[in-house]
This record gives C-alpha cells, sequence and structure tokens, in this order.
C-alpha cells in the first residue's frame, strides 16, 4: 500500500470529511471501514489503516518498553488513538479532542505519506512546506545516503530548521526526543 498526494478538504456541519476515491481503493475501502486515527507528528493527525496501525505498533514494539521515550510516546499515542468508522461514501466523523489538537474547523489539508495519511490545518501545512521545501535535497542525501542505499537520517534540526515553524537557536541543534 503506497499512499501520495495532497487533497484539500472540507469538513463538514456533522464534522465529517471524505477520503477521495483514489485513495479509497489504495486502502481497499468498498463499504463500512475502521481505521484508525492517532496524534501524527509536526501538529499532524495520522489517519491508519487497521493493518497500517497494527504494523506501526509492532515496529513500536520492537523497542523496549522501559526506555522513556518509548513509555512516553506509546502512551500519547494509544491514550488519543481513536477507532474511527469510514462510511459507504468514504467519510470519516473526526473526534472533536482530536481535530481540536490539531486546531482545523471548516478545511483541512490530506497528505499521503507512504503507509498512513496525514491531516493538517491548512496554513499549518503551507507554513511546514515553505520551511522546509528548501531542504529537500539535503533531507533526500540524509535519507538515501551518499552511495543511494537507505540510511540513517539525522534530525531535521540538524539542517538547522525546525519543524514547529521557529528556528533553532544558533548553534542549537534539536534531537528527537530531547525538548525543544
Amino acid at each position: 500500500m503506497l499512499l501520495t498526494g495532497t487533497y484539500p478538504r472540507t469538513i463538514d456541519d456533522k464534522g465529517r470529511f471524505s477520503i477521495p476515491r483514489q485513495l479509497r481503493g489504495v486502502l481497499g475501502i468498498d463499504g463500512s471501514t475502521t481505521m484508525f486515527l492517532a496524534p501524527g507528528t509536526d501538529g499532524s493527525l495520522a489517519l491508519y489503516s487497521t493493518r497500517g496501525f497494527q504494523e506501526m505498533a509492532e515496529r513500536l514494539g520492537q523497542h523496549s518498553p522501559t526506555a522513556r521515550d518509548v513509555r512516553a510516546f506509546s502512551r500519547l499515542l494509544y491514550a488519543r488513538a481513536t477507532r474511527v468508522e469510514v462510511d459507504r461514501q468514504g467519510r470519516i466523523r473526526l473526534p472533536h479532542d482530536l481535530t481540536a489538537l490539531i486546531g482545523v474547523d471548516r478545511e483541512l489539508v490530506l497528505v499521503g505519506v507512504r503507509d498512513h495519511l496525514e491531516l493538517w490545518e491548512p496554513k499549518r501545512w503551507e507554513a511546514y512546506l515553505e520551511q522546509m521545501q528548501p531542504f529537500y535535497d539535503q533531507m533526500a542525501e540524509r535519507a538515501f545516503g551518499e552511495d543511494g542505499a537507505v540510511g540513517a537520517v539525522g534530525s531535521v534540526g540538524e539542517l538547522g530548521v525546525g519543524t514547529d515553524g521557529a528556528e533553532p537557536e544558533q548553534g542549537m541543534r534539536h534531537r528527537p526526543g530531547q525538548p525543544r
């Protein structure tokens, strides 16, 4: 399953948005389906198929459950992760607590990110693109390594940008799991 693309969506009066038809096919949605909506990264929400959420949970389960970051992340993720139903028209009702978490009201942007979809507040998504796009080549080099093989990816903060819209202080580099 490979999810790609960017899709502006409108949230209706009942708090629902529709998944685009082309993504429904990739996700295997052909009627009423259960998915998982959870806090994402960088101010987004993550929407997983049931299988995708289980696979992500298995990857997380490969790490030590006693490691502080793993415990904290697991608590925050699973405490807020919610099963959501996709109706026959491909619509999902957004839980108010999760929409409040990312600040969406009537509009959102749905972004395909390989094995899941991300939901973004449109202005935040535009700001993220504006901030990160200039570093696309450097991120690609880090992601694939110099020899073209997928390698260890460093923190985006190491490129001199923060993912929260603020520039890191001079000489400061954010490392995942550390407070900003």
